[in-house]
């Protein structure tokens, strides 16, 4: 079967994807989450668990909160070495450099910390937050993901962004300046864009010389104001054949810069992949801190999933109560620990191993049914025990998990 190469889709070439990412994917690494819930404002497209308090936080007791969960997790997994720590939000470049810091260190104190870990802090571009850049990365940030989203000035006041396209620039050339490694943001298939209006905003993006960037198609979530105004007919986004285009105009474009698209919606040099987000993806461990974060760990009776409470108050109260904020702790079973291994695995180029799904669901996927997504092009083999979705398969991935799956 035919696979994309560099100048299309900004996919490599089987061989070269077999030889640059691992044989085995048995050990994708253990990671640390740690949401900070909290924003200036809430955009109108966001559905995540982040919440805004005008009268301000008790950031000192959210620091305790934090320190206790990180102590309780610790005790489950004791001997872990962690590869990667991500400050996800919410906002979490509006925390305290020195709660980065009391973070850092308790997790060091607990864990392992592999000498070259990962460790990233999301952050908008407001002169506030780019401010703090120096001190985030004395605390031991070594890789901060700058959330621009939009290099037009309407755009980003229809995205409910409180930065200009100036400060966004600003914040980029510090960041740059400050973190070994960038990464950034951009949301495409907005309202009213034109294919030749991103290809020139994606052009000037790159222009920077970033090495991994996060490239989103706008997605109207329930529940948000978005949601509301498409049901009203008065938010008015590309069709689905105009934002199949700009996506792969995206592929095409991120390639001729030399990014290449290693999961569905990001991009990087070969090498400078999200170390963070590969864990996810390849199926690893990892815990989650913080209110409504979520986690994956193995413990003796097998792999857990667990979330936490989402309101950040009811959080730390259950925190200070029995040191952990869980709304749930669910023991997967087998079928779901591999139902789950495809779901996350398939957005990656490199694919999966059927052998580790095997391992994890307890049985081989049906021949016939893997033996008919190929023949029609939704997965292709890239090397013997290997497969991925192709671009036809990558849209419809959810179809294409219950088929391999049933």
């Amino acid at each position: 079967m035919e696979t994309i190469g560099e100048g299309t889709s900004g996919r490599d070439e089987g061989g070269e994807t077999a030889a640059r990412f691992p044989a085995t994917s048995a050990d994708p690494g253990f990671a640390v989450y740690v949401h900070w819930p909290f924003c200036l404002s809430k955009c109108p497209y966001c559905d995540f668990n982040s919440h805004v308090r005008p009268d301000g936080i008790d950031e000192a007791r959210f620091l305790a909160g934090y320190l206790a969960e990180i102590d309780r997790l610790a005790d489950l997994t004791p001997g872990r070495r962690v590869s990667s720590i991500f400050f996800g939000g919410g906002t979490p470049s509006l925390m305290q450099p020195t709660t980065v810091a009391w973070i850092l260190d308790r997790i060091a104190a607990r864990w392992h910390v592999e000498a070259d870990a990962e460790i990233t802090l999301e952050a908008n571009p407001t002169s506030v937050e780019a401010g703090r850049f120096a001190a985030c990365r004395a605390a031991g940030v070594n890789r901060l993901s700058l959330g621009i989203q939009a290099l037009d000035a309407d755009d980003l006041v229809r995205l409910g962004r409180h930065h200009s396209v100036e400060e966004a620039l600003a914040a980029l050339d510090i960041a740059r300046e400050t973190f070994p490694r960038v990464s950034a943001d951009l949301i495409y298939a907005r309202e009213g864009q034109s294919a030749a209006a991103w290809v020139a905003e994606l052009e000037w993006a790159l222009s920077f010389g970033l090495d991994h960037m996060s490239l989103y198609q706008l997605t109207v979530e329930a529940g948000t104001p978005f949601f509301a105004r498409h049901q009203s007919g008065t938010l008015l986004l590309p069709d689905a054949d105009a934002a199949a285009e700009l996506y792969e105009l995206t592929g095409e474009i991120t390639g001729r810069h030399g990014l290449r698209a290693y999961e569905v919606s990001n991009y990087a040099r070969p090498g400078a992949e999200s170390r963070h987000n590969l864990v996810y993806w390849r199926y690893g461990e990892y815990v989650g801190i913080g209110a409504g974060a979520h986690g994956r760990i193995d413990l003796a009776d097998g792999r857990h999933a667990t979330a936490n409470l989402r309101k950040p108050e009811h959080w730390l109260v259950e925190v200070e109560r029995a040191g952990r904020g869980l709304a749930s702790d669910e023991l997967l079973t087998a079928e779901e620990a591999g139902d789950e291994f495809l779901l996350m695995g398939l957005r990656l180029v490199e694919g999966i191993e059927l052998g580790r799904y095997e391992s994890l669901s307890g049985r081989a996927i049906d021949p016939d049914r893997l033996g008919d997504l190929l023949a029609h092009g939704m997965i292709e083999e890239i090397v013997p025990g290997r497969v991925r979705a192709t671009p036809a398969g990558a849209m419809v991935l959810d179809a294409v998990v219950a088929d391999l799956a049933a």
